[in-house]
């Protein structure tokens, strides 16, 4: 992979390649930003560079041997980790490792660089299982490590998501990391780095990263999906610097779609007092997984936000496809200075009350009862 298949982050680019030609490459660099940011993308193409044998302005060649080993995915000294699960044949005391679900992190990488957890724990078929990194895992990397480069070059260890390392795992990366073997560098791509050890942070070097440019998801948008001018500029606003929120806007079937629907329906049953409407919609929700149920209520919450501004009739404060836009014009006029913060407010407890395992079903068929007691137009 190159630096030139990542999106966006030309600042970020020229640091990585700094870092090279000025030969302090740290043995541990950690990778931080928000969620779509390309901060994999990016490790990715820093390794390619690391390992190329013919770096030419100022990124990989992709035709060397080593890149076309990197191609596939397949360089025998770029070792990944990465959280998996249990599989459901496996006895109640084995550990899983990374190369037990090597075929599917291949499958996930040729699809591209950007995704999300919940898009790999749905490869995996996680079902309600969570993903973590196992101490078997950090016995994998040590031997892994200790063999002598294949290609006389660097060895990497890529690790994706380390701060679901469990204790035992985190520890004995920690060890690695303070003594690392010869020409090993680790790439920690970390979505959220304050839940791993601070001594583990204290021995890394951080990376951050920004959101993508709204430009350059734009661009990217035409260029690699062939979407017209207006219709990317709308969906590159809404992405908000993640370009796996773009995608899955595109996605017609995507999830933001279904919370719509969901919004939708409170709101007119919220308007027409339906009580009954309210129960079977309130069911609906508590159906979804708990994580699912926050991610929608946080959708609301950024709803209740549009309608708001949608009032001042300024396009540049507007965050909103098409779709949305097409319900907010009409619910705008409900959501007004008489109840946008105690909206807000609402939103903010039921995510706390969902967070802290409170009886879904009923926090859904407050909320909806509370909406019909807020939402109306000003007096």
């Amino acid at each position: 992979m190159t630096f030139d298949e990542v999106i966006g982050q030309e600042d970020a680019k020229l640091r990585l390649r700094a870092l090279v030609e000025e030969d302090r490459v740290p043995h541990a660099l950690m990778f931080c930003g928000p969620s779509g940011s390309g901060k994999l993308a990016l490790a990715l193409a820093f390794a390619s560079y690391l390992l190329c044998q013919r770096r030419h302005d100022g990124d990989s060649c992709g035709s060397c041997p080593q890149c076309a080993m990197v191609r596939k995915w397949a360089h025998p000294d770029l070792h990944f980790t990465f959280p998996v699960i249990k599989a459901s044949d496996s006895s109640a005391d084995y550990k899983p490792v990374s190369d037990d679900f090597s075929r599917e992190w291949h499958e996930q990488l040729s699809e591209g660089p950007y995704f999300t957890i919940d898009q790999w724990l749905q490869l995996m078929n996680a079902a309600n299982q969570q993903a973590i990194i196992t101490v078997k895992e950090s016995d994998e990397i040590s031997r892994k490590l200790s063999l002598k480069s294949s290609q006389g070059g660097f060895k990497i260890s890529l690790i994706w998501l380390p701060e679901r390392m469990n204790e035992q795992c985190a520890n004995k990366l920690l060890k690695l990391i303070e003594e690392p073997p010869a020409q090993t560098v680790f790439l920690l791509v970390s979505e959220e780095p304050g839940q791993l050890l601070e001594t583990i942070r204290s021995r890394t070097q951080r990376f951050d990263i920004r959101g993508i440019n709204t430009a350059d998801i734009q661009e990217a948008l035409i260029n690699r999906r062939g979407i017209d001018a207006d219709a990317a500029q709308r969906i590159a606003r809404v992405a908000e610097g993640s370009w796996t929120k773009a995608l899955q806007i595109l996605d017609a079937d995507n999830e933001s779609h279904e919370f719509l629907n969901l919004y939708i329906r409170i709101n007119r049953m919220a308007v027409a007092r339906d009580i009954a409407g309210m129960r079977d919609w309130s069911e609906d929700c508590t159906k979804q997984g708990r994580e699912k149920q926050r991610r929608m209520l946080r959708y609301f919450h950024r709803m209740i936000r549009e309608g708001f501004m949608y009032n001042f009739h300024q396009a540049e404060l507007s965050y909103l496809t098409l779709e949305e836009e097409n319900f907010i014009k009409k619910q705008a006029p409900f959501i007004n200075e008489d109840n946008v913060i105690i909206l807000s407010e609402l939103m903010d407890e039921c995510i706390r009350d969902i967070g802290q395992n409170a009886n879904s079903k009923m926090v859904f068929f407050d909320l909806a009862l509370q909406l019909t007691r807020l939402i109306r137009k000003r007096a």
